[in-house]
């Protein structure tokens, strides 16, 4: 905390010590001039997030970037707000400015990672020239482990099928083969889950993803990409989501919540507001916990009451009164948290 001085303390100092004490408060002033504006960007970062339509692009360029680095705000950008925290990974040319870190640590994150030994030696010849002959002798070796990466590889699978008749019939066979994810499609199991743990797990715009597979040298339209999402989560992934539904009322507590959300293309006027109502297994029950998503373009209480609509139990939610008119609306569903009705037997 800052000394404070009373006009009679300022009257005694010397002129020395009046300028540092002026040019001190002047540092200080400048320090709590650049953090306000920081926090008044951020506060209008997040402010447009919340409530303005979405965009990746920022206004200006070379905006200061807000990240976020294990649940905490950052300035500036990850990397320098990561760096400061521990690393079991120290570069050799780097100074060290404490006690060794234990080998142990490091090692663990190298274990179940196959090796690829490459070894370095040197010539008889060399030896000779540099200890004379027979005036050397091998000593046990230095290790080096590097993290070695190699970028994702693509590769054309061509299904070569044989196909056999009989000779005396027009019947033919085909020799057994797997069936294609999506017929007459190019799209593979294993191109078709890249797309969609980037694009949901990693967060990658199809946009981005077209353009780093145009850098691997192969030409996959956003378009497509949309296209083969939608068909195989219609065709596989809605069996799992349905069975995962069925799930949901095992369990005599579950968590429900909307959210608003920007989509400006479905048959409505850009900027409609619609809505992802989110349904969770409470945290008692470790064994099944499951998220299950329903994009509504509505708040309209027919839509958890359709998706509960065979469910019993306790309904965990907010103020919304959607949730406490379906509870009117039955007596083997209770709803608890904010605004609740008065307790009943169920």
């Amino acid at each position: 905390m800052a000394s404070k001085y009373t006009e009679e303390q300022l009257n005694s100092l010397d002129r020395e010590t009046l300028i540092r004490l002026f040019l001190s408060q002047q540092e200080q002033l400048e320090n709590t001039g650049h953090t306000l504006q920081l926090v008044l960007e951020q506060v209008a970062d997040l402010k447009r997030h919340r409530s303005g339509r979405s965009s990746e692009k920022h206004g200006a360029e070379e905006q200061i970037s807000f990240m976020e680095a294990d649940g905490k705000i950052v300035f500036f950008n990850e990397s320098e707000a990561v760096a400061a925290e521990e690393s079991t990974d120290e570069p050799e040319d780097v100074p060290r400015t404490g006690p060794k870190k234990k080998q142990g640590k490091r090692e663990e994150g190298l274990d179940g990672i196959p090796a690829v030994v490459a070894e370095h030696s040197m010539t008889d010849e060399e030896l000779e020239d540099k200890f004379g002959k027979d005036g050397w002798k091998q000593l046990p070796d230095e290790v080096y482990r590097r993290y070695s990466f190699t970028p994702a590889k693509i590769e054309v699978e061509e299904h070569r099928v044989k196909v056999y008749a009989g000779k005396k019939t027009e019947a033919a066979i085909r020799a057994p083969h797997p069936q294609a994810l999506l017929r007459g499609s190019l799209v593979s199991p294993s191109l078709e889950a890249a797309v969609m743990n980037a694009k949901y797990v990693n967060a990658v715009p199809l946009y981005r993803q077209e353009q780093e597979f145009e850098r691997y040298g192969l030409h996959i339209s956003r378009q497509n990409m949309a296209n083969w999402t939608i068909q195989c989560a219609d065709r596989c992934l809605a069996v799992l989501y349905d069975y995962l539904h069925e799930k949901l009322y095992g369990c005599h507590v579950l968590q429900a919540d909307e959210t608003p959300v920007l989509v400006n293309k479905d048959g409505r006027p850009a900027g409609s507001k619609s809505y992802m109502w989110a349904y969770r297994t409470g945290r008692m029950y470790t064994e099944c916990q499951t998220v299950l998503h329903e994009y509504q373009g509505t708040r309209n209480a027919s839509h958890p009451r359709e998706f509960l609509k065979d469910f019993s139990g306790v309904c965990v939610t907010d103020g919304c009164q959607v949730y406490h008119t379906i509870e009117e609306e039955r007596e083997d569903l209770r709803t608890a948290g904010c605004w609740s009705h008065y307790p009943r037997s169920i």
